[in-house]
């Protein structure tokens, strides 16, 4: 915790907040395709369950960007976290399906509330030398979060499918409550890195897009939502179980082998940002993301599969960390909607990526949806080229 030091306590609180929020996700996780399964329900129908959290958080992401501008982000986190607390008990008090459906949607319009106000906040109170930083370990709490809330999750089904949801919605809560109280301070008093920037009209998208680093950063962002958060997790699992041939269990290794690297690096790629400059991490980022897919293309086998998955985690921790620093540098402490579109182009990317690379892979082969996915990744290296350096 000696890196907080050089940190405003906001960035403490957040990161305890992220860490929180994630370990409940990761609890729900293994819990939503099991409760769901239990009203006799087909498998289209339990990923809808999944798909309609995402949904909600891509199509709520602006209007929760302009409820940022207008009331603050203190507010909005408030009320997404108490979003997310309730409709998580609720989901997990569901009678039937189209209920669970309903409650899930909804937690996906906290999420979007929690994650553009928390994000927004993080930038607005952090000075541009240590934006960077604040992010890398944001980020990292949140991904710690992610690999430990599985494993818990396991445990609380073996209880009961609904148990999950339950302990979610009341660890969010409390975390709430806290945040709500601690975060006090940061809704009355401006950063002293941006004072006088805080005080101007909040920057809307379009401006944000005159800006060639604003744009590097969304590109980056869908790349990773497409190639990181999408096929990493959805194709690439089902590659090495058809090509590689070999025991599912991997798959499991090869995914928390990629968290635990990115988890680890991110303090190390936020300093890097911050010292070096953000092109230089999004250029070093997207360089190891597209040769992991290279290496996929070209090492056909288990090594090559972990050795990819290593460098994916990697390359994302300096793409993180490096984009997220980008947006505050353009925003100022001015742009939840900035803020916004930046996140949403993840969900973009998560969202599209995996139906086309596994339509490729249905009709073509593997290598065509590896090759599709690392040409996205090269046009977001170029389009971090092209960026001023900083």
């Amino acid at each position: 915790m000696g890196g907080f030091r050089e940190l405003p306590r906001e960035v403490r609180i957040l990161t305890i907040v992220a860490f929180t929020v994630a370990v409940g996700f990761g609890i729900q996780s293994p819990a939503i395709p099991v409760f769901a399964g239990e009203f006799g329900v087909g498998s289209a129908a339990i990923g809808a369950v999944v798909s309609a959290f995402a949904f909600m958080r891509l199509a709520t992401g602006l209007p929760g960007g302009r409820l940022v501008n207008r009331f603050g982000e203190r507010g909005v986190l408030a009320a997404g976290m108490a979003l997310l607390a309730a409709t998580s008990i609720l989901a997990g008090l569901s009678s039937n399906y189209p209920q669970l459906l309903i409650f899930r949607g909804a937690c996906g319009v906290g999420s979007a509330l929690y994650t553009v106000s928390a994000m927004n906040l993080l930038l607005r109170v952090t000075p541009e030398s240590h934006r960077g930083r604040a992010t890398g370990y944001f980020q990292g709490g949140y991904y710690l979060g992610t690999v430990t809330g599985p494993v818990l999750g396991g445990g609380l089904l073996g209880i009961s499918p609904r148990l999950p949801f339950f302990v979610y919605g009341v660890a969010v809560a409390i975390a709430g409550t806290i945040a709500t109280v601690a975060l006090a301070r940061a809704a009355l008093v401006n950063s002293p890195a941006t004072p006088a920037a805080s005080a101007e009209d909040p920057l809307s998208v379009f401006g944000a897009l005159r800006q060639q680093s604003y744009r590097a950063a969304l590109t980056t962002n869908f790349s990773l939502g497409w190639a990181v958060f999408g096929v990493r997790v959805s194709v690439l699992p089902l590659f090495l179980l058809a090509v590689i041939t070999t025991n599912v269990t991997w798959v499991g290794v090869g995914l928390a082998l990629g968290a635990i690297l990115q988890a680890v690096a991110l303090p190390l790629a936020g300093r890097s940002a911050d010292l070096w400059g953000r092109r230089p991490s999004l250029v070093a980022g997207l360089s190891l993301v597209l040769g992991s897919l290279i290496l996929v293309i070209t090492w056909q086998t288990l090594p090559g599969y972990l050795t990819a998955f290593a460098l994916m985690g990697l390359g994302t921790a300096f793409c993180t960390t490096g984009g997220a620093a980008t947006v505050g540098d353009v925003a100022r402490g001015r742009g939840g909607t900035v803020v916004a579109g930046y996140q949403m182009t993840a969900d973009l990317g998560m969202t599209v990526g995996p139906l086309v690379a596994g339509q490729l892979a249905a009709s073509f082969s593997y290598e065509t949806a590896f090759a599709a996915t690392a040409a996205v990744v090269l046009c977001a290296l170029v389009m971090a080229v092209a960026m001023p350096s900083r």
